[in-house]
């Protein structure tokens, strides 16, 4: 079978690695005050260049800088990028965790304060230096556009600043374009939107939540990919863009439905071309949502557990490849992690290093395996 025409390629990974002791370390120092930003950022370039090579060793070609510059996946965008925003913690609001007596947690509430604007190059210094360490196709991670609207609703987003929410949203687009261009004039040609908002839209427990608070999921769900649209759109000519459907790193946030009830416009609605797509356990449901993909898209299947500590076997990896492509063309589909392996500085990592290249170099050997190359 003939390679995939990448980016995206067979054997992908989701962005985030493990990050080294010294740069968690060295983290701490700089919050703590005793360490600056030049010496913090030395030992970011340190364990990046190292991360990049292993990379490299294991046969992957799309590099990411493992996110080590961040503390959390949407630091990269939202929560410096951009101008209007002010995240608060909350108990009394909740809408992702799937606990047996709901989704009301304590997390961080994205609230809209004043008009969105944006801040500046956020991630170009950045790629660029990625850029500069490899010959193959460096990737960037953007958190996706709809969080801050689906975890803040209407009652966290300033109606003194946004009478309506086409205004927010138009804000929103905008500030993307922005630093998309500024990635571009990087050199950028590869970007993952990370969305964790889409597949909790056909959880039952989330649509009574938001009728709560007003919102009708089906609305949610044109508007949101409505939105994603909009910023593909507003991408600069020739940047290959990839939507990763993310269900998050932590077990009582996973969405406890599979993609059939948004499958339908999600494949033949969203203007993208590439889907990043968990598969690894039972709570994302059967292949058979993969029947609406039309001809030309392509899905990564995340069939590897990036929280497990037991390596996939090839065979059951293949095993279940086979299983998709009775529901998709095989030349459609390639395979990843279903998420990164440490999505935030300050988590608990259930893997080890060792863990996480066994299970990088698995992805590599089943791609060229299956497909042919990598």
């Amino acid at each position: 079978m003939r390679p995939a025409p990448g980016p995206p390629f067979r054997a992908e990974h989701i962005g985030s690695l493990l990050r080294p002791p010294e740069l968690l370390r060295a983290r701490e120092q700089h919050a703590a005050g005793k360490l600056d930003r030049a010496g913090l950022r030395a030992i970011e370039d340190a364990a990046i260049a190292d991360v990049v090579k292993l990379q490299e060793g294991l046969g992957l070609q799309v590099i990411t800088d493992g996110e080590f510059r961040r503390g959390t996946y949407s630091d990269s965008f939202t929560s410096a990028g951009i101008s209007g925003v002010k995240i608060e913690m909350t108990e009394d609001q909740g809408w992702t965790k799937s606990q047996s007596h709901g989704h009301r947690m304590a997390r961080r509430i994205p609230k809209v304060v004043d008009r969105i604007a944006w801040q500046g190059p956020q991630n170009a210094e950045d790629f660029r230096y990625l850029k500069s360490l490899t010959a193959r196709t460096p990737k960037i991670t953007l958190p996706g556009p709809c969080y801050i609207h689906y975890r803040a609703g209407r009652a966290n987003i300033s109606r003194a600043a946004y009478p309506d929410l086409d205004a927010f949203w138009s804000d929103l687009v905008a500030a993307y374009a922005q630093e998309m261009r500024s990635l571009a004039d990087a050199g950028c040609g590869y970007l993952q939107i990370d969305e964790t908002s889409l597949v909790k839209l056909g959880d039952p427990r989330v649509r009574q939540l938001l009728a709560e608070r007003g919102d009708d999921w089906r609305d949610l769900l044109r508007s949101y990919i409505g939105v994603v649209n909009a910023v593909v759109a507003a991408a600069p000519k020739g940047m290959t863009i990839g939507i990763h459907v993310c269900r998050s790193q932590d077990p009582s946030w996973q969405a406890d439905v599979g993609y059939d009830p948004i499958s339908e416009p999600l494949f033949t609605e969203m203007q993208v071309d590439t889907y990043f797509l968990e598969y690894d356990n039972a709570r994302a449901g059967t292949f058979a949502p993969l029947r609406s993909v039309p001809a030309g898209k392509f899905v990564v299947l995340g069939l590897v557990a990036s929280r497990s500590t037991e390596v996939e076997s090839a065979d059951a990896l293949e095993r279940r490849i086979e299983e998709a492509s009775r529901e998709i063309k095989l030349e459609q589909l390639g395979l990843s992690p279903q998420c990164g392996f440490s999505t935030s500085a300050a988590e608990h990592v259930a893997v080890t290093e060792a863990v996480e290249k066994a299970k990088l170099a698995r992805v590599v050997e089943v791609a060229r395996q299956v497909w042919g190359s990598a």
